[in-house]
């Protein structure tokens, strides 16, 4: 009876032992992938044992939500009745490689994304098999290089001061590390200060020195790649600071620029004026308006004086013929009335300067309040404006004498025609001939008589 029991027993725990390894395990290798952006991803996913031969068999992934709490987000399903299905936020990107036959259910990624950087399960369903573990997770990791980090300076970079270096990537999956090297103004590596402190890429200097000037370079590195980046440090004395410096070249270089401004204006004033007192002061002083040499006027001037003395006797000579020359005298007015709108054009001209010089007398008025010491220039000016007037009146009179000693040439030569052409010197002339010639007295006489 013992033994019976026995065998009862042993079959009852070896039928046990069968339905247990009849259940479906589903596995991921690793709980933790990782793969660099841009990459493509490869999540395996095994399940035993394999379905039996016309079960329907379902498989399954799906990832975590951004929001905690949220509904799994689907991506992709297959279902060895219906086949493959590929959700919306997935397309183009997910695909999945399977075997029923070797309980195989690989998820592919296509170009991960910092976004795709979550935990991913895989689930599979046969028909009829409820126990065992249905399904596994695991965590894919995005890895991200640093990007090129910033360094800085806080602080003034002079004797005696604490200054703080600071190094830091905008991206990095995982969050990068950073290390601080220091060298020399020669380029030669050397060790941080003592007292120096560099903790997450801030590097903490204390009562620095001019042996603290340098280069100093800082390495954000994560699992993938680096990168890096640096400053060139130069500690001054307070006084010889960079703002101080600026301040001062600043300072003098304004002060040349307004240097170099008035000066202009100096010369631009200055040039103005002399333009005005020119124009004001007119023609030079000795100057007259003429179109001859100083030489040969000179000559004309004592000409001209010596003239009216000779026109003051001729002019006694016309008086006592001005019955006989009546007529040709207006013959000659008419010829002196060219010459007469010739002078008359002339005195309009001179008219005209005058015009001219009043009215530049008139804006050296208006300029006395301001040019008080040019008064005097100004009258001397219209003394000589006077006197070239008179001189215009003594051409006047001396164009005068000219047609007068015309009119007295022509005067001679009337009667010089008159004497030719006197009826009785012709009268003699004819009278000689009736007559028998003269005998001249100490011709001999005809001893005939």
């Amino acid at each position: 009876m013992a033994d019976t029991l026995r065998l009862l027993g042993f079959i009852l725990l070896s039928a046990g032992l069968h339905v247990a390894s009849a259940a479906i395990v589903v596995d991921i290798p690793q709980k933790q992938y990782k793969v660099a952006r841009g990459d493509n991803a490869t999540l395996p996913c095994a399940f035993t044992p394999p379905p039996p031969a016309g079960s329907t068999t379902e498989i399954t992934w799906k990832a975590t939500p951004d929001v905690p709490g949220s509904p799994m987000i689907d991506i992709i399903k297959f279902n060895s009745a219906t086949g493959m299905k590929v959700y919306k936020n997935y397309k183009g990107r997910a695909g999945l490689t399977f075997d029923l036959t070797k309980g195989k259910a690989d998820l592919q990624l296509v170009r991960v994304t910092s976004a795709d950087n979550r935990t991913y399960e895989c689930h599979v369903d046969v028909q009829e098999e409820e126990d065992g573990t249905l399904s596994d997770t695991a965590n894919l990791i995005v890895l991200v290089a640093p990007s090129t980090p910033k360094c800085t300076i806080e602080g003034k970079t002079e004797y005696f001061q604490d200054i703080t270096l600071t190094c830091k990537s905008e991206e990095g999956t995982p969050t990068p590390t950073y290390k601080w090297q220091s060298y020399d103004v020669l380029n030669n590596p050397r060790p941080n200060p003592l007292k120096a402190t560099d903790v997450n890429g801030v590097l903490s200097l204390y009562n620095i020195s001019k042996d603290t000037s340098g280069f100093y370079v800082c390495t954000s590195t994560n699992e993938i790649r680096s990168a890096k980046c640096n400053l060139t440090m130069a500690v001054m004395a307070p006084s010889m600071s960079m703002a101080s410096t600026a301040g001062i070249i600043g300072a003098a270089a304004g002060a040349l620029v307004l240097l170099l401004v008035i000066i202009i204006c100096c010369c631009c004033c200055r040039r103005k004026k002399n333009k005005e007192e020119e124009y004001a002061m007119g023609t030079p002083e000795d100057g007259e308006f003429t179109d001859k040499d100083p030489e040969e006027q000179d000559e004309h001037v004592r000409s001209e004086q010596e003239r009216p003395v000779k026109s003051a006797d001729r002019r006694d000579v016309q008086d006592e013929r001005s019955e006989r020359s009546y007529d040709r005298r207006s013959d000659y007015d008419d010829r002196r009335d060219p010459n007469t709108s010739q002078r008359d054009d002339r005195d309009d001209r001179y008219n005209d300067r005058r015009d001219r010089y009043d009215d530049k007398r008139d804006r050296s008025d208006d300029r006395q309040e301001r040019y008080d010491d040019r008064r005097e220039r100004n009258g001397d000016r219209q003394d000589r404006y006077d006197d070239r007037r008179d001189r215009n009146d003594d051409r006047r009179d001396r164009y005068d004498d000219r047609y007068d000693d015309r009119r007295d040439r022509y005067d001679d030569r009337r009667d010089r025609h008159d004497d030719r052409y006197d009826s009785d010197r012709y009268s003699d002339r004819y009278d000689s001939r009736d007559r028998p010639p003269s005998v001249p007295p100490n011709k001999p006489r005809d001893p005939r008589n």
